[in-house]
């Protein structure tokens, strides 16, 4: 082979090789996953109530206090105390994590205790995939 065509073979490669890769990540995009369990189903239901008619995406980002705590830190605290986030969802339950915030949080009590057993689950998985 010539050094041209050599040349034009590698750069046709490296592309199929960046494309093909870029699919697979296309397709993962947007899935709520983790590093040791991969995707979880209800938890791309989980994130897309989060974002959306959940409003939680307002008070509550991945790793910092926004007007709530952080999901990473719910995650956490939630996994270690072994409590349900779906049951306090239900507003039947105490915080656990920052009392002080509680009263903010019982507004949207109104939204989550009317949605199905199934989306707080959903949401509950969400927030523990995306846990460190």
């Amino acid at each position: 082979m010539k050094s041209i065509e050599k040349a034009l073979f590698y750069v046709f490669l490296l592309s199929f090789t960046v494309n093909c890769g870029g699919k697979n990540e296309d397709q993962n995009k947007g899935k709520a996953t983790t590093k040791k369990s991969g995707t979880f189903p209800l938890a791309v239901k989980g994130k897309e109530i989060f974002e959306g008619k959940g409003t939680c995406i307002a008070c509550h980002k991945l790793d910092v206090k926004l007007v709530g705590p952080s999901i990473q830190e719910i995650a956490k605290i939630y996994k270690e105390k072994k409590i349900s986030i779906a049951t306090f969802l239900e507003g039947t339950e105490e915080p656990v994590i920052d009392p002080a915030q509680y009263e903010v949080m019982k507004i949207n009590f109104e939204l989550t205790k009317n949605f199905t057993d199934e989306e707080r689950q959903a949401l509950e998985q969400y927030i523990f995939s995306q846990g460190k």
